[in-house]
């Protein structure tokens, strides 16, 4: 995770992103390099965000902090980040950091532009995936019989909202 720094600073105080009907951007951004890959090989990097937990969440003004309110929403359909610059050779990989700035969330149940939807006043991780992609391989449809690797950053969970409850992390 590239920019950990910055990260840790905001999962201190609880990390909060901003989710509209339009989609927003995530920031901090999730940017990872990678080391280990084949450097012939092609990959693709993609990233999907799952619920923490089945709860949902408020903000409690008078103790700052994030309190239990009641079980979570039904979740909505999940969807994977396909890294717009996929596939990526190894030898890329190893050269440069992929950075996920596209990202847009929003709170759009019906959205038709890729975004990926999230409940409001819910917490959750994002998960950055890699696939190395065999050559017979037209499409990601069938990701059993891929070779792949998943990687959870636990500074990563944040609480989506659709205006920052935190003053601290507004500023």
């Amino acid at each position: 995770l590239e920019t950990k720094e910055l990260w840790d600073k905001f999962h201190e105080l609880g990390t909060e992103m901003i989710i509209t009907k339009s989609g927003r951007r995530m920031f901090p951004t999730i940017r990872v390099s990678f080391s280990g890959v084949d450097p012939e090989a092609k990959y693709i990097v993609l990233m999907d965000i799952v619920p923490v937990d089945n709860k949902r969440y408020r903000y409690a003004y008078h103790r700052s902090s994030w309190l239990v309110a009641g079980k979570a929403d039904p979740p909505l359909p999940a969807r994977l980040y396909v890294h717009p610059d996929s596939p990526f050779t190894g030898e890329q990989l190893l050269k440069q950091m992929v950075s996920f700035e596209k990202v847009k969330l929003t709170n759009n149940e019906l959205d038709q532009h890729g975004h990926i939807i999230l409940n409001s006043m819910h917490k959750y991780q994002p998960r950055v995936h890699i696939i190395k992609k065999k050559d017979h391989t037209a499409s990601l449809l069938n990701l059993k019989s891929e070779e792949f690797r998943t990687f959870i950053f636990p500074e990563t969970v944040f609480t989506a909202v659709t205006a920052y409850q935190n003053q601290l992390v507004s500023r």
